[in-house]
């Protein structure tokens, strides 16, 4: 892009740029020559909008954990609707999106941007994923309370179990992410103690 073009949404621009190249060459490869390069503009435009190219990857990353918090909030909302592993099992088919699995490795490939990230958010545990078992944990509790999972049920080493499996299974593709009967069995697997017991 010539100098002096306005972009009407840099940073937007920009993080745009950045997952096309997380997705097509993996954390790796993410340096803000190759962001610049990709969105087709000069290196300067980067450092105009960001302190240096971490703060670049931690608004980034917390964009994506922003994105979590809403659909905290929608999956909160389901609670006592539909069943509980179909709601989960949507849950985790939408968290782990190609982006968001390049955004963990990302996460654990850079130390200096972990260690931005848990200044302002979890001390322990990956960003992102942290994130993610709050969100899940959260709706767990929501179900215990409304009596469609038992009430002695560990809702943090449940959350921890089912997004730590749907990472695995969605990191692990290279083409097409797992089908929804795949998940589903997983997080049926996961869940069926405290779904039963919550009969007895």
């Amino acid at each position: 892009m010539p100098t002096g073009v306005h972009i009407r949404d840099a940073r937007r621009h920009l993080f745009d740029a950045a997952e096309r190249v997380l997705l097509r060459d993996g954390p790796n490869a993410l340096t803000s020559r190759a962001v610049t390069t990709e969105a087709d503009v000069a290196k300067g435009v980067l450092h105009r909008h960001f302190a240096d190219f971490d703060d670049f990857l931690a608004e980034l990353v917390r964009e994506r954990i922003a994105g979590i918090g809403a659909q905290a909030a929608a999956l909160r909302d389901s609670a006592g609707t539909g069943t509980v592993a179909g709601n989960l099992t949507g849950a985790l088919r939408e968290l782990f999106d190609p982006v968001a699995v390049s955004i963990v490795g990302l996460v654990v490939f850079r130390d200096e941007l972990r260690a931005r990230l848990r200044q302002a958010g979890p001390p322990n545990g990956v960003p992102v994923m942290a994130e993610a078992v709050a969100m899940i944990a959260s709706y767990l509790a929501d179900e215990c309370e409304l009596g469609r999972i038992a009430a002695d049920a560990d809702v943090d080493s449940l959350a921890l179990s089912l997004v730590g499996a749907g990472h695995l299974m969605f990191a692990g593709r290279a083409g097409a992410p797992p089908e929804e009967g795949e998940v589903g069995k997983v997080v049926t697997t996961v869940i069926a103690d405290v779904v039963q017991r919550r009969l007895l």
